[in-house]
């Protein structure tokens, strides 16, 4: 299963990375903004979108919107330190599936993508 992490932070994308390796998730790539993560699901094999919302360029908001416009599938895991009902709301009708705050844990991680994957 191929995973693209979005966020515009090498720290935490080398975060979840870590965390999705040790979670047995080695199919891993990356962009840092949601631009960039548009090319990423433009070249295809794309299983799992884990993306964070405040962004340079493209927001994961507009990053969500984008990738279900353009008929994207996959199931999309919001990262955000954005806590409010109204942002969370926000980001599942623009189409991301669920979502996990910031600061989070492995297990806390896992059990989202569990929930997304099977």
């Amino acid at each position: 299963m191929k995973i693209l992490v979005v966020d515009d932070s090498p720290t935490m994308r080398r975060i979840i990375i870590g965390n999705l390796v040790r979670m047995g998730h080695a199919e891993v790539v990356e962009g840092e903004n949601g631009r960039a993560g548009l090319e990423q699901v433009t070249r295809g094999g794309v299983d799992l979108i884990i993306t964070d919302w405040d962004m340079p360029e493209m927001d994961g908001l507009d990053f969500v919107k984008a990738v279900r416009a353009g008929g994207g599938a996959m199931p999309i895991l919001m990262v955000t330190t954005r806590a409010a009902t109204e942002d969370i709301l926000q980001a599942l009708q623009a189409g991301a599936n669920t979502y996990v705050v910031k600061p989070f844990t492995q297990e806390s991680l896992k059990a989202k993508i569990d929930s997304l994957i099977g």
